[in-house]
């Protein structure tokens, strides 16, 4: 699985974002998305794990959490 990773975009997605993680199977935001823009642009690419971080509002906090879990009983806070 090929994964494109990255954080703190606060409200700004950079266009080369977009074609590098063209490739990827999953897109996983470790927080400080900033805007709910850039999260809606990430998940029309692929589909998004995130969390939220200290910067995020509550309409990004109301659609993520703050730690993901894995099927496997994993716990990750990325």
């Amino acid at each position: 699985m090929r994964i494109g990773l990255l954080a703190d975009t606060h409200g700004v997605l950079d266009p080369a974002i977009l074609e590098r993680f063209a490739d990827c199977d999953e897109i996983w935001h470790a927080g400080d998305i900033g805007s709910l823009e850039v999260l809606d642009q990430l998940e029309a690419l692929k589909p998004v794990r995130a969390v939220f971080g200290n910067i995020d509002g509550p309409e990004i906090r109301g659609r993520l959490a703050e730690d993901l879990e894995w099927p496997d009983g994993g716990c990750a806070s990325i």
